[in-house]
C-alpha cells in the first residue's frame, strides 16, 4: 500500500455516512495496517468540511431534549440502547478523526486509535443488534452531538483532545456503565447487559490509550500531567469528572489516585 494511504483511508471512513459501510471500512483499514500497510505520519491531509459522515437520522437535538425513559418497557430499553449506540457511533468517528487529523505523531499513536475505531465499530454493531431485537434501529430516536462537538473544539490541539475526550467524556462511561448494566439486567435483558460487559472491558483499554497519549503529549509540551488537565478544562470551559468514580476501572485505565483526588476536590 502506498505511503500515507492509511491516514487518507481513515479520513474517507470518517466521511462515510452509511453506518454499515463505515464499519466495514474501519475493519478493512485495521486489517490492512495489521498486514503491514505503510503509514506516512507526516502527510498533509485537508478537512473536506463535511465531517463527520453520518446518516440523515437520528435527528440531532440539544442534550436536554433527548427523551429519557425507564427500562421497564421495551420502548424504554430501546431508547436507552439507541443512546448507547449513538455514543459508540460517535466514538468510531472520534477515533478515525484522531488518526487522520493529527500529523507527525509516532506510528503507535495511529495504531492505537485504529484499534479503538475497530472496537467501537464492534460495539456499535452489538448494540444495533440489541436495538433491532427491541423492534427499532439506529436513527429511530433523537440524539445529541456532544461528543463530536468536543472533537471540533479540540481539532487544533491533540493534547486538549486527549484530555477532554478520552480522559473526560469517554472516561465518564467507566463510571456510569455498571449502573446501566445493572438496570438492564434487573429488567430481564441479560443479552444487553452482556453487551455492556464487553463495552466496559474494551473502554477501559480505550481510556488507557487516551491516558498514554495524554501523558506523552504533556511530556512533549513540558507540562505537568496532573495540572494540565485542570487547566485545559478551564480553558475550554468543560466540566471536570465528578465523583462517585468507578475507581478500580479508572485506575486500570491509567489514572492515578492523585488525579482522581484532584478531580474529586473540584
Amino acid at each position: 500500500m502506498p505511503a500515507f494511504e492509511l491516514r487518507a483511508a481513515a479520513l474517507a471512513a470518517l466521511a462515510c455516512s452509511d453506518p454499515d459501510e463505515k464499519c466495514a471500512l474501519v475493519a478493512a483499514l485495521a486489517a490492512t495496517r495489521r498486514a503491514g500497510g505503510a503509514l506516512d505520519a507526516a502527510a498533509a491531509l485537508t478537512d473536506p468540511g463535511t465531517l463527520p459522515g453520518r446518516p440523515p437520522r437520528p435527528e440531532l437535538v440539544h442534550a436536554r431534549d433527548v427523551a429519557s425513559r425507564g427500562v421497564g418497557s421495551v420502548e424504554g430499553r430501546a431508547a436507552l440502547l439507541h443512546a448507547l449506540a449513538h455514543i459508540e457511533f460517535n466514538a468510531i468517528n472520534l477515533a478515525l478523526d484522531a488518526v487522520w487529523r493529527f500529523a507527525g505523531m509516532p506510528s503507535d499513536f495511529y495504531d492505537d486509535w485504529l484499534l479503538v475505531a475497530a472496537e467501537e465499530a464492534l460495539h456499535f454493531g452489538l448494540l444495533r443488534e440489541r436495538l433491532r431485537a427491541h423492534g427499532h434501529d439506529y436513527g429511530d430516536f433523537a440524539a445529541h452531538n456532544g461528543l463530536w462537538d468536543m472533537a471540533e473544539r479540540t481539532a487544533a490541539d491533540p493534547l486538549a483532545r486527549m484530555a477532554l475526550v478520552p480522559r473526560t467524556m469517554e472516561a465518564r462511561g467507566l463510571d456510569v456503565t455498571p449502573g446501566i448494566r445493572a438496570r438492564l439486567a434487573s429488567a430481564g435483558d441479560a443479552e444487553s447487559a452482556a453487551v455492556l460487559d464487553i463495552i466496559l472491558r474494551d473502554e477501559i483499554g480505550h481510556v488507557r490509550i487516551g491516558n498514554r497519549w495524554y501523558d506523552a503529549l504533556c511530556e512533549r509540551a513540558g507540562v505537568a500531567a496532573d495540572s494540565a488537565h485542570l487547566a485545559l478544562a478551564e480553558r475550554y470551559r468543560v466540566g471536570l469528572p465528578r465523583a462517585p468514580f468507578n475507581t478500580a476501572a479508572r485506575l486500570d485505565a491509567g489514572f492515578t489516585s492523585a488525579q482522581l483526588d484532584a478531580f474529586a476536590r473540584r
